[in-house]
């Protein structure tokens, strides 16, 4: 397959992205997404819509993502820039305004997983440590992670491995002392087949798997860094799907260790989850090793979302969505500055105003209408054709895929209402910013015209 190469940006004149990233640092790129401060923060809160059989709705959330991350294959091997899903749908549908949302869309829900990790880092594991004002911890932790993504992709990727490796060991510690303690007869299998929810079991199940999806998103994450990827149309198939695999097994495998030794009552009233399976599964183990461990975890998954996010508002300044000066690079450390800056202090408001779990349920619920948005994109696209060669999905999936990501973000499943009221005031956020920035592009249009 010859290598396909991102063209320069004649609209900005902006020196192009460095290339840095090849197909292992890629894979651990979806890894350490995926594996994040979701697990270890937001188990205990699935357990609580679904009860001891907290390894089924992470089944089907891992089914979801695994359908639409082969629609996400097929469009950034056809268009290896960033952008990601704001790209696919203006390409599919050229609807400014529409692509306009979807991309605050996808910026607002790294934005609001950043949140879930800044609100984990300050809360029960850190205060094995320290402890400090949970808000001021927060809104530093987001300040550092910014000065970090502006230092350069190639040194918040290499730092990716580091924490990637610290975050899968603990959730490994987890999974042993979980097989352990089945074999020395403690725990109670039983649990594993309870529905204890109020709606029922169905009701149950599906309002769970809409938060356990918040658990396997990450994988979009890695299509908006396309642009510092070498031969991206190669290296994607193999570390999105690999990486995706990896994450579900882990997190089938977590959920059990964690149903089998903790009741849903504990499971469901804690902030640091995990800490506590360790702590009832191996009573000598040091809950501060596991702590450190989470903190780091939680740790790269903010890194990874405020990557994201600042490279998705790049990627539309470089499609004309959004004023070019979001496109900015800083010509020596070869980062956009002021889209890294803008999303740090949207972090920082969406931080300050909302609780953990409303960040994770506004999240799932904005990526799954992403989702839905892009999976029917792969279809209306087919009809555009390229000339390089590229992954190409079964056509059932991306129908199955649109099917199931619509269901999961429609009320039925028994979501929260305030989850919607929280999506709601952001995309009116959005809405917002899109008049402005209309305004904005005509009257820069405009002056172009003026004769000099």
């Amino acid at each position: 397959m010859a290598e396909v190469t991102t063209p320069p940006h004649e609209e900005t004149g902006e020196p192009e992205l460095k290339r840095v990233m090849g197909p292992k640092l890629l894979m651990l790129f979806v890894v350490g997404d995926i594996l994040g401060a979701s697990i270890y923060t937001l188990t205990g809160k699935v357990a609580g819509h679904v009860g001891g059989a907290l390894w089924l709705p992470f089944l089907i959330a891992f089914f979801v993502a695994f359908l639409t991350a082969f629609s996400y294959l097929e469009l950034v091997g056809k268009y290896p820039r960033a952008a990601g899903a704001a790209l696919y749908v203006n390409r599919a549908f050229g609807i400014q305004f529409l692509t306009f949302i979807v991309a605050f869309a996808v910026m607002c829900s790294g934005l609001t997983s950043a949140g879930v990790a800044a609100q984990g880092f300050s809360g029960k594991y850190l205060q094995e440590f320290v402890h400090a004002p949970s808000l001021i911890v927060a809104i530093v932790f987001i300040a550092v992670l910014a000065l970090i993504n502006f230092r350069g992709v190639n040194e918040s990727v290499k730092l990716n491995v580091v924490l990637t490796a610290i975050e899968l060991s603990g959730l490994l510690i987890v999974i042993a002392i979980g097989f352990f303690a089945v074999l020395e007869g403690r725990g109670d299998p039983g649990r594993l087949l309870e529905f204890d929810t109020e709606g029922g079991a169905f009701f149950g199940v599906t309002a769970a798997t809409a938060l356990a999806f918040y658990a396997m998103v990450g994988f979009e994450d890695s299509v908006n860094m396309a642009e510092e990827c070498k031969n991206p149309v190669k290296i994607f198939p193999k570390a999105m799907l690999g990486g995706i695999v990896i994450c579900g097994i882990i997190y089938l495998l977590v959920a059990l260790a964690s149903s089998l030794l903790l009741p849903v009552d504990k499971l469901s009233s804690t902030t640091a989850p995990l800490l506590d399976v360790v702590k009832t599964g191996a009573p000598g183990f040091p809950p501060l090793l596991f702590s450190g461990i989470a903190l780091f975890a939680v740790i790269n998954s903010a890194l990874i979302n405020m990557l994201m996010a600042s490279r998705l508002v790049y990627g539309m300044a470089n499609e004309n969505i959004i004023p070019k000066q979001f496109a900015t690079v800083h010509p020596f450390r070869r980062t956009p500055w002021i889209a890294i800056v803008f999303t740090s202090l949207l972090a920082v408001g969406l931080v300050s105003a909302l609780k953990i779990e409303s960040l994770g349920g506004t999240t799932s619920l904005l990526l799954l209408t992403v989702f839905a948005l892009v999976n029917i994109s792969v279809l209306v696209l087919r009809r555009e054709k390229v000339e390089h060669k590229h992954f190409r999905a079964p056509t059932w999936v991306p129908i199955l895929g649109a099917i199931s990501c619509a269901f999961f973000a429609s009320p039925v499943t028994g979501r929260d209402p305030k989850e919607y009221a929280y999506a709601g005031t952001l995309l009116g956020i959005g809405v917002a910013l899109w008049l402005l920035n209309w305004v904005f592009l005509r009257v820069t249009k405009s002056k172009k015209e003026q004769p000099a």
